[in-house]
């Protein structure tokens, strides 16, 4: 088993653990205000400190966590489902029906995805569940061209050939005979897919347009943290140093299993 892929499951458990078991975890409410301890730095008592209202910045670090892989996980779920049905679609059939995916492809990778995202979430209502359903939506054009590249040499193979003769169904040669044999590049997709996911959110709540206060996610915790910089460096860099420890775990992850999964490279 290769370096990467120990330390990014090694990490990503750590996360998972965490986020699982948050409420034995923290040493605190995340909510909870206590003026009179406000912007105190590390300590025993607060390892990671308090915020400007006083709330335990540990505890908010741990149940933030849990908003990230949840976001994480979910989006790019929808993202990777949609992605890979349209390729599939799309590579197999031809014609105009692989035209239409393809220039609607094309249209939204002329916008950067985030400012898409943006753009889309100025609209609605900021809430966890709009950013997941809106990252996932916004997500899938390049795994879609992807899984349509490797489908069109696919399906001239001679074992799709003969299940095409067999008279198999459709969907049955598609899920059964195809899927399969782009599922490396769609699992390895989906682990990198949940650190660009996480990133997006923290920078959406960043922003004030995603996870709302006094709900908790790494995000907002740099929000607050960018108005007492010079006084309470503590508010800015662990929850800098957890978004880039967690996008860096699920880098390792989806290197390391494209390693393992692809024997070429072994």
């Amino acid at each position: 088993m290769n370096k990467q892929l120990v330390i990014g499951i090694i990490i990503v458990s750590i996360l998972i653990f965490t986020a699982l078991f948050a409420k034995f975890i923290s040493p605190y409410d995340p909510i909870q205000q206590d003026l009179t301890n406000r912007l105190q730095p590390p300590s025993l008592k607060h390892l990671f400190g308090t915020d400007e209202l006083g709330r335990d910045v540990f505890s908010r670090m741990i149940f933030s966590t849990r908003v990230s892989l949840s976001v994480g996980i979910i989006a790019v779920s929808i993202a990777t489902v949609i992605g890979t049905i349209l390729g599939l679609i799309s590579g197999y059939y031809g014609g105009k029906i692989d035209l239409i995916i393809m220039r609607l492809v094309d249209i939204m990778l002329c916008f950067p995805t985030f400012f898409l995202i943006l753009m889309v979430i100025s609209f609605m209502k900021p809430s966890i569940y709009n950013i997941m359903v809106v990252i996932g939506l916004t997500s899938w054009p390049g795994l879609a061209r992807y899984v349509r590249g490797e489908v069109l040499s696919i399906k001239e193979r001679e074992y799709v050939l003969s299940a095409k003769l067999a008279g198999l169904g459709t969907s049955r040669i598609l899920f059964v005979h195809i899927l399969p044999n782009v599922i490396v590049p769609v699992i390895v997709t989906f682990s990198l897919g949940i650190g660009s996911a996480i990133l997006t959110e923290s920078a959406l709540s960043f922003l004030g347009l995603g996870v709302q206060p006094p709900n908790p996610s790494w995000g907002n915790i740099l929000t607050s943290g960018k108005d007492y910089i010079h006084i309470a460096w503590w508010l800015s860099l662990f929850p800098g140093m957890a978004i880039f420890i967690t996008v860096v775990g699920f880098n390792f992850l989806a290197e390391g299993l494209r390693i393992l999964l692809n024997p070429k490279e072994q």
